[in-house]
């Protein structure tokens, strides 16, 4: 029987894999740290009674140890079976520090890639990387191109680069499959997430200023912005992971048709407080407050964030469209979705578990 095997669990895309990927042929496992493990058992008998699968292996383990400080049974068990294996354990904090990102991000990738080139019954690795790999160049970024930008943005793109470098190296051996979402988002059609980041902290920051009489744009911007729906990585990402042309592939699961950075700040803007934002806060200026932690914590946006907005780059998709040809998995407009997305937020933006700490 396939053993599908992940990291990451019981994160939220991991969590929802496992629930889109098993079969009756299959059965999950799932490395997870020690300090994760009762949230994983819980989300785990959630997905049993969901999905009704077999009762889910969880192993304790952390991917910066040696062997994935799996135990002497665990690791031999999953040398015993042929795995699907998904990466997906990572730091995915823009305002990350250096030293803890290279240690999860690079480290632990290096402990996974050795763990899995040691599994005899390899049948499939699929490592989660993003897009974001491509730092500060820009124009059009093609799905086989891993260049070195001269900067980036931050650390997380930084070390997922130095991390997809790594898994590259094996695609020569090994059935290796890369996978570059955009910023994602939750459901397009519920709106569900489990964490307010990423695209959120504007509808934070608009929340927090929808009293005043005027709400500005921020800064003036021709950039487009690439944020996709987990619905589509989820089913674009099992499809690929059964998918005989997707082995040595990198794939960009990023919106082919993005749309303009200030039309999408416009209808968010629309849809929270009923405005039109008027007037600019010139870029400059936001940027400059924004070193503030205390303002940042106050409008609940992370200062990273405004990188995104100048960054004139565009993603190619030419793989991703061919490999899914025939697969009628579509990513959804992200103007169309934005209602339901501002709903799932209404409803819980008071709840503190769906927010991020900052600074």
């Amino acid at each position: 029987m396939e053993e599908i095997v992940f990291t990451g669990f019981p994160g939220f895309i991991a969590s929802q894999l496992i629930r889109t990927v098993l079969k009756k042929e299959t059965s999950a496992a799932a490395i997870v740290l020690p300090t994760e493990m009762e949230k994983a058992k819980k989300e785990a008998i959630e997905i049993q009674r969901l999905t009704r699968c077999e009762p889910i292996r969880l192993m304790e383990g952390d991917i910066t140890k040696e062997g994935l400080g799996l135990n002497d049974a665990d690791a031999a068990f999953l040398k015993e079976k042929e795995v699907v294996f998904w990466h997906l354990a990572a730091i995915y904090d823009l305002a990350v520090p250096r030293e803890i990102a290279w240690k999860v991000n690079v480290e632990g990738t290096k402990n996974v890639n050795r763990f899995v080139s040691e599994l005899p019954r390899l049948k499939r690795y699929i490592y989660f990387s993003t897009a974001f790999v491509a730092g500060d160049r820009e124009g059009t970024l093609y799905e086989n191109e891993l260049i070195r930008p001269k900067n980036f943005k931050n650390f997380y793109e930084e070390t997922k680069f130095e991390a997809e470098l790594l898994v590259e190296a094996m695609k020569e051996i090994y059935p290796v499959t890369i996978i570059r979402p955009g910023i994602v988002r939750g459901n397009s059609e519920t709106g569900e997430t489990i964490k307010f980041d990423g695209p959120y902290f504007f509808l934070n920051m608009i929340d927090r200023l929808r009293k005043l009489p005027i709400i500005p744009y921020i800064g003036r911007s021709t950039a487009f912005i690439n944020v996709v729906p987990v619905d589509y990585i989820l089913k674009a990402s099992v499809y690929l992971s059964n998918h005989k042309e997707a082995e040595g592939k990198t794939v960009h699961l990023t919106d082919p048709s993005p749309h303009p950075v200030e039309e999408v700040y416009r209808k968010m803007v629309q849809e929270i407080t009923g405005k039109t934002p008027k007037l600019r806060l010139p870029h400059a200026v936001a940027a400059l407050s924004l070193k503030s932690v205390s303002l940042q914590r106050f409008l609940g946006v992370e200062a990273e964030t405004l990188d995104y907005l100048t960054w004139n780059a565009h993603f190619d998709t030419a793989t991703a469209k061919r490999l899914l040809e025939g697969s009628d998995i579509v990513c959804a407009d992200f103007l169309e979705t934005i209602p339901a997305m501002v709903r799932f937020y209404e409803l819980h933006k008071f709840n503190k578990n769906f927010h991020v700490t900052i600074g």
